[in-house]
């Protein structure tokens, strides 16, 4: 009788503390979560981190606050989420150049690619080469030109390892030209970049068109090529890269994610995918971010995942064939 009254109340304890962790888990998110971006603020990750927070609270139940953790190329911040608690409260806006490319080429980073828990990715972004609106080079074959006769331009990134580097290294291995016929001027975030060819202290940036849609619309840059198959409904008077006989360049492309840490509870996975998928159809968020240049490209986990491998693998590619890479 006694051991079965006490075989009922440990069932009966057992299923109480079932209900209450499911409970605990079902309430997820009960406070406002943080999204890293680990680049500077007014560049592509930070502006597609904040599009994202404006709109996906309503979803998700709760607040999402954009901290930016910039340095080292994106590296400090997606460390800082990649070794972080994974409960779910601090998760990563993840980056082409932060997340493929730079783990790609730098071999001493503290993550690997596939390090986090895939979420989901958000959209892609083509690339505009860029020069100020004042620049002698009216053209993309005027530029090329130019860097082809020995001119020694300066080109600006969001730092060594970013995409915006890679970006331009690639163009300059489709064009036959060394790594160095142009000076490279790193910056410590795309939004710095930028600024720095609009205010003419640097010649060229080969850079996500929403980091750049604003200066090309205010009249502070040019764009002379975008890296899409067809041209961009922003800026309909740029010629595609294929236009221009460079089809090779299309693989330069931009991309924003939600990464957590590896080993995420089940029960955030589950509430992030949902409230992405209900994003995919939210109009404001559509709106923005197709107002930014970019293509609304919501994926789920697995498919997110194999993308981004394959991003990884072109880079590694690049990279090992052109003496890039960091041991």
């Amino acid at each position: 009788m006694f051991s079965t009254r006490r075989a009922l109340t440990g069932i009966v304890a057992a299923f109480a503390l079932t209900a209450i962790a499911g409970a605990a888990s079902a309430e997820y998110p009960t406070k406002p979560i943080t999204l890293v971006a680990p680049y500077g603020p007014g560049g592509a990750s930070d502006l597609a981190a904040r599009t994202v927070s404006a709109t996906i609270p309503g979803y998700l139940g709760n607040g999402v606050l954009v901290v930016n953790r910039t340095g080292a190329a994106g590296v400090v911040g997606s460390t800082y989420v990649a070794k972080g608690k994974k409960d779910g409260y601090t998760v990563l806006l993840s980056r082409v150049g932060s997340q493929a490319a730079v783990p790609a080429i730098n071999r001493k980073i503290p993550y690997k690619w596939d390090d986090f828990t895939f979420l989901g990715l958000l959209e892609k972004n083509p690339f505009v080469l860029c020069v100020n609106a004042g620049s002698p080079y009216k053209n993309f074959d005027d530029l090329i030109g130019a860097i082809k006769a020995g001119k020694k331009l300066k080109y600006a990134t969001a730092g060594v390892g970013t995409l915006l580097h890679v970006a331009v290294i690639m163009l300059l291995d489709d064009l036959r030209l060394p790594a160095n016929a142009l000076t490279h001027i790193p910056f410590k975030g795309g939004g710095k970049a930028a600024a720095a060819v609009a205010g003419n202290h640097a010649d060229i940036i080969f850079q996500n068109l929403s980091g750049v849609i604003s200066h090309i619309q205010g009249k502070k840059l040019r764009a002379v090529a975008i890296s899409t198959s067809k041209r961009a409904p922003t800026v309909p008077d740029v010629p595609t890269v294929a236009e221009l006989g460079h089809p090779k360049l299309e693989a330069v492309v931009g991309w924003s994610g939600i990464w957590g840490p590896k080993g995420l509870p089940k029960e955030v996975v589950d509430k992030w995918v949902g409230s992405l998928e209900k994003l995919k159809k939210d109009k404001a968020w559509n709106k923005l971010t197709k107002g930014l240049g970019s293509i609304p490209s919501i994926m789920p986990p697995a498919e997110t995942k194999a993308f981004v491998k394959n991003q990884y693998l072109a880079f590694k590619e690049v990279a090992e064939r052109l003496g890039l890479v960091i041991k």
